[in-house]
């Protein structure tokens, strides 16, 4: 394709480097199926931290102000990778500006918030996308098209569980994530958001949730601003309440009748990033945990009685996206290789002009689930739409 797309990104810390990289490694992995990519612009409120992304990506320009970067005529699409309280604020001036836009998860604090975003672009008829990573592991993608074929019959049961012990240490900083003001909710918005999009996608919609939700760490040390991330550990110094929710759990109903349990935890102690999955159904079961993203557990009932249990599948280029990365089966993708597939999605979705999953409608439908949970720990009862 001869034509180029310029990027924006706003926003230059672990993760806004996560999807500078993820572009150019997208225009080789996927080289002649979409536009060629051009760093155009970044910005960030540390200007040591955007002039750095700007030498090392080889952004064209660097600043600290995000309203610049919108505001280039060069930059078509604006990928926000800062925290949760400026996505509303960034997301709809670039949907006014006509840009298109990739954002974090989980696009707002709120459901109020999400939808005003998911409003706004719609208005403008940008293209919108949503970094749900862990949905394009090639596995889980093949996992999702087993379950729209109806190869495990009817869905029974979903359990899906984010357990990652990043605040397990009491002196993890207290980050943004851990500020209600930055980040709105805490393990909801940060790991139930995964959670709840791949449940929704595997299961389907969301009828009715019961939850609860605990924070177990009360106190942490200050970060510093513009350095470290929500691993960096500190003693001594001066510390700060935490102000949102270090575990949350619910129960819920799915409208085919399916049942499930989620989880997530970020002060757990032995799993590393255990964002997983369970379905359960008439035909079969399957399996999946990132801790192994390359290894699909997959049961048939119909197997003959010898050999019934799990089979191992292991990822290969017969499953979605493998053969962009390598041509060996069991040779392994990695977290920056999911976030290229979500740079290639987004870039196809320019050039198509057509809306691709997960966009801000998919946002949406996530944040009203977990909408529905924060309101039941409130009220202690079932909580539905």
């Amino acid at each position: 394709m001869g034509r180029k797309i310029g990027i924006g990104v706003v926003g230059m810390g672990w993760m806004g480097n996560a999807h500078a990289r993820a572009y150019l490694q997208a225009a080789d992995r996927f080289r002649g199926e979409i536009p060629q990519p051009r760093l155009m612009a970044c910005a960030d409120a540390v200007l040591s931290r955007a002039e750095e992304a700007r030498q090392h990506f080889g952004f064209e320009r660097a600043a600290t102000a995000w309203q610049e970067v919108v505001a280039d005529p060069a930059v078509e699409a604006i990928d926000i990778t800062t925290s949760n309280d400026s996505h509303r604020e960034i997301a709809v001036a670039a949907a006014a500006a006509g840009k298109h836009i990739y954002c974090e998860k989980p696009v707002g604090r709120n459901p109020e918030e999400t939808a005003e975003i998911e409003r706004a672009a719609r208005a403008a008829g940008v293209m919108t996308f949503v970094g749900h990573n862990y949905r394009w592991a090639p596995l889980v993608q093949y996992a999702r098209e087993l379950l729209a074929q109806g190869e495990l019959g009817q869905i029974l049961n979903y359990r899906g569980r984010f357990f990652v012990g990043y605040a397990s240490n009491p002196h993890a900083v207290r980050s943004w994530r851990f500020q209600r003001q930055q980040a709105g909710w805490g393990a909801l918005g940060d790991l139930m958001s995964h959670v709840a999009d791949n449940a929704l996608m595997m299961a389907g919609p969301i009828r009715r949730v019961v939850g609860s939700a605990r924070t177990f760490i009360a106190e942490r040390p200050l970060s510093e601003p513009g350095s470290g991330t929500h691993f960096t550990l500190r003693s001594g110094g001066p510390t700060g309440k935490v102000e949102n929710e270090d575990y949350a759990g619910a129960l819920m109903e799915f409208a085919s009748g399916a049942l499930g349990t989620v989880e997530v935890s970020r002060v757990i102690d032995g799993p590393k990033c255990e964002m997983a999955f369970e379905v359960f159904g008439t035909g079969g079961a399957l399996s999946w945990s990132f801790e192994r993203l390359n290894e699909l557990n997959l049961f048939f009932t119909d197997s003959p009685g010898a050999r019934s249990g799990y089979t191992r599948i292991l990822s290969g280029p017969e499953h979605p996206f493998h053969a962009r990365f390598n041509p060996g089966p069991g040779v392994g993708l990695g977290y920056d290789d999911l976030k290229t597939i979500e740079a290639y999605q987004f870039l196809k979705s320019i050039a198509e002009g057509k809306q691709r999953e997960p966009g801000f409608g998919d946002a949406l439908a996530v944040a009203r689930v977990l909408g529905l949970m924060s309101r039941s720990w409130e009220s202690g009862r079932w909580e539905e739409e």
